[in-house]
């Protein structure tokens, strides 16, 4: 997994996954409220092996909600059908108000106690993400809003 480059990735991930109907449907109503200046980040966690089921259960049962508390949006989450990434990668996109919210936004996530807690926790065993992979985006002016 270190070995592999950010073209490779992103060519690993299917098209089709970021414009499907349903989601875009949802967020298509989710955005059309999103301020101008919103910034959304696609991040690449690229896990252990055998980890990816302990990073999903944390996402799932803490991470998502402490997220929201902290004014990062949840907008969609994926994992990969086809090797070499899959069943140890999770690729997310957030979204935030600004490129300044969002470092404040990570900052105090980093500093909640209860994430804290909830990552020592779900490593008591080891580590569970090796690399994180992290690209700010914004929309283009012919993009559909999302």
């Amino acid at each position: 997994m270190a070995g592999m480059n950010r073209r490779d990735l992103l060519q690993s991930v299917p098209a089709l996954a970021f414009i499907a109907a349903p989601l875009q449907a949802q967020m298509t109503s989710q955005a059309s409220s999103a301020p101008a200046g919103a910034v959304y980040e696609l991040r690449v966690y690229h896990c252990y092996e055998g980890k990816l089921e302990t990073l999903l259960t944390r996402f799932r049962e803490h991470t998502m909600t402490i997220f929201e508390r902290h004014g990062i949006h949840n907008v969609a989450y994926w994992t990969p059908t086809d090797d070499p990434l899959k069943g140890k990668t999770l690729i997310y996109l957030i979204s935030h108000p600004s490129r300044d919210a969002a470092t404040k936004n990570w900052q105090a996530f980093r500093d909640d106690p209860e994430w804290q807690k909830v990552q020592s926790a779900s490593e008591a065993n080891g580590k569970i993400v090796e690399k994180v992979d992290s690209t700010f985006m914004t929309l283009t002016d012919f993009s559909p809003h999302i």
